[in-house]
């Protein structure tokens, strides 16, 4: 039986879902969070389909250990699948990205919308299926940002590789005339300011984990299972690189003390 006490697993590919934990965290601070992250074979846009389904199952069988309520999937890729065919005969709510249709359909005037994201996910067109479904006059223009996902898992912040790559989406969906632009990987936020600097101040740059944290929190209050009181805490768990993933970490939430684990999923 699940109960209010039990802790919420965060999964990701890597690193980038540190940026949901934290909206999470910020979102729910009396709840007890769980973060895996498969650094180990990240990353995870540039696999097949039936490849990304075995770590993802290997990671929700990790989470049957851990006795969780609820289980985020703080991956843009990995949420693309549909959350109803992983979820298979695992006892915990399964939840995914939002894909940020109330913020990105009330910022955009043009109705143009740049994606940034990985490949799996702008050949998935989920977001463009999302926001028809909402406002048909919508055009969403999928750019595959490949280089950012390994620019970020090496820490490659304020160089000139990172700089260059900035220039070469933003430059792109400027071509596009978009006036709005989501972060479709849990990555990008990282490069949140810098992307925002580089598309300019008519252009609104949207990441959408505030979305996906007020999802979790409607979920658990109509599932029974908000916890009000006291305050939670959180354990990171990685599968490889523990030195930069924990880097990563004091990078993206400065001055928070995490207990880490390196686990193994095969």
């Amino acid at each position: 039986m699940l109960t209010k006490d039990m802790s919420i697993g965060v999964l990701d590919s890597g690193v980038g879902g540190l940026t949901v934990l934290k909206e999470l965290r910020r979102k729910l601070p009396s709840e007890n969070f769980i973060f895996l992250g498969d650094t180990a074979r990240a990353p995870y846009g540039v696999r097949s389909e039936e490849e990304i389904r075995k770590f993802v199952e290997e990671m929700l069988c990790f989470f049957d250990t851990q006795n969780v309520k609820l289980v985020v999937s703080a991956c843009n890729t990995i949420t693309t699948l549909g959350m109803d065919t992983l979820q298979k005969t695992h006892k915990f709510g399964l939840i995914g990205m939002s894909k940020g249709e109330n913020m990105v359909l009330s910022a955009s005037k043009k109705k143009k919308v740049g994606l940034f994201a990985t490949q799996f996910t702008v050949n998935s067109h989920m977001h463009q299926k999302a926001y028809t479904a909402i406002d048909s006059r919508i055009q969403v223009y999928g750019i595959p940002c490949t280089k950012f996902v390994p620019l970020v898992e090496a820490a490659k912040f304020g160089t000139p590789e990172m700089a260059a790559a900035i220039m070469e989406y933003t430059d792109e969906a400027k071509k596009d005339g978009v006036d709005v632009v989501l972060l479709g990987c849990t990555h990008f936020p990282f490069l949140h300011r810098e992307i925002q600097k580089s598309m300019g101040r008519d252009v609104q740059v949207i990441d959408p984990a505030a979305e996906t944290a007020t999802n979790v929190e409607h979920y658990l209050i109509e599932e029974g299972l908000y916890k009000m009181n006291g305050t939670g805490g959180t354990t990171i768990n990685f599968t490889g690189d523990m030195e930069k993933a924990e880097k990563l970490v004091a990078y993206s939430m400065p001055g928070e003390k995490f207990p880490f684990n390196k686990v193994s999923l095969k």
